[in-house]
This record gives C-alpha cells, structure tokens and sequence, in this order.
C-alpha cells in the first residue's frame, strides 16, 4: 500500500468553445469529481489553472484544471506541486486516449506519453514518469491526418452517453485511490461486469 492521493489532474483546453471537445476528457471528468465530493474549482493565477480541494475518506485532494492549453500543462502541474510538495507518485493525471475505444477506460503507472502533447509537458515538467495516468477512450478517427480536427471535435451524442458512463467507474474506484490500493482499483476498472455471469439457478429436483 503506498500513500494516499493528493493531486488529481484534469487535462483540456481552456474556454467555452473547447468545453466539450474529446481532448477535454480528462477535465470533463475533474468536475465531475468536483461535483461528487462537493468541490469548488477557482481560478488561480499562481498555479496557472483552476484549483480546488475535496474530500474522500478523510483525506484531502488537490484537484487542478490547467488553463495553460494542453500542451503547456506541465507548467501548471509543476506550480501546485512544488507549492504543495507533492511527490510524483501521489499525483493522478486524467486526460483522452486515442488509442483506446469509446467506452474503455485504464488505469496505469508510469510509462511515456503515448503521443499525448500535454502528459509529455507534463512528464517533462515533473521529470518523473511515475504518476498515475486515468486514460479515457476517445478511439482513432482511422486517419492520423484527421486527428487534430477529431481531438478538437465534440462527442457524438452516443460517445458523450458511452463516456459519461466511463466517468462513473472512475468515480466509483477514487475512494481506493486516495488509500493508495490501486492495485485494487485497476482490477476494479478494467474487469468487464459481463465477463462476471452470475450462476445459473439449478433447475429443482424431484416431482
């Protein structure tokens, strides 16, 4: 069991035109969180986004949206992690994944950025790979041309109802990463309920 959760990182782009974007994932589902655990985000100048706090199991959660743009976010975390002296490894960062289908959510430790322009500022700005890394499907457009556009672009109506699903099994497991089991957490988001079929009911005997 390592320590608890301090940070959770929300990656997007700022303004209202970008609100609803697939690349705004990871900060549509902090104010989710926010929302949850009855939170208030404020604009901090010093730390280059909107902060807030909450609580979950009686410890407490940083949370940070950077209004930097996603490919300046690491200056964001860096201002509220070096104010707050929060080790890498307490830090969970919430962001789009590309390469993962609408409706598939990971979690994961560590690694590089997987193409992702704001885990690489980011990973670049904390010099150390070893945060927790919440990675939202968005899936492919097929075409690596279409990308910008597609990252840029709002759910479909059926995405946004596919992700907002997503958000709630994220939900679900921050209690048990905020008491640093996330080893218990990632069995609990990645295992399918459908994959666990209850037992067939035994037909009855005799006459």
């Amino acid at each position: 069991m390592s320590e608890h959760l301090a940070l959770v990182v929300g990656l997007g782009n700022p303004g209202q035109r970008y609100q609803h974007n697939r690349h705004n994932a990871g900060a549509m589902f902090l104010q989710r969180l926010c929302d949850k655990f009855k939170g208030e985000l404020r604009t901090e100048s010093k730390f280059h986004g909107h902060a807030g706090r909450i609580e979950i199991g009686g410890h407490e959660v940083r949370l940070l949206f950077p209004t930097t743009y996603m490919n300046n976010s690491g200056k964001a975390v860096a201002a509220i992690t070096h104010f707050y002296k929060i080790p890498p490894e307490r830090i969970l960062i919430a962001y789009d994944e590309l390469d993962l289908p609408i409706g598939t959510t990971r979690l994961k430790k560590g690694g590089g950025p997987g193409g992702h322009n704001g885990v690489r500022d980011v990973l670049s700005a904390l010099g150390s790979p070893d945060f927790l890394r919440l990675r939202f499907g968005i899936a492919h457009p097929g075409d690596a041309s279409k990308v910008l556009d597609y990252v840029l672009g709002d759910f479909s109506r059926d995405d946004a109802i596919s992700i907002e699903k997503e958000f709630d099994k994220a939900l679900a497991i921050m209690p048990l990463l905020v008491k640093g089991e996330v080893q218990q957490a990632m069995t609990q988001l990645h295992t399918d309920p459908a994959v666990i079929k209850p037992k067939k009911p035994q037909p009855p005997t005799g006459g």
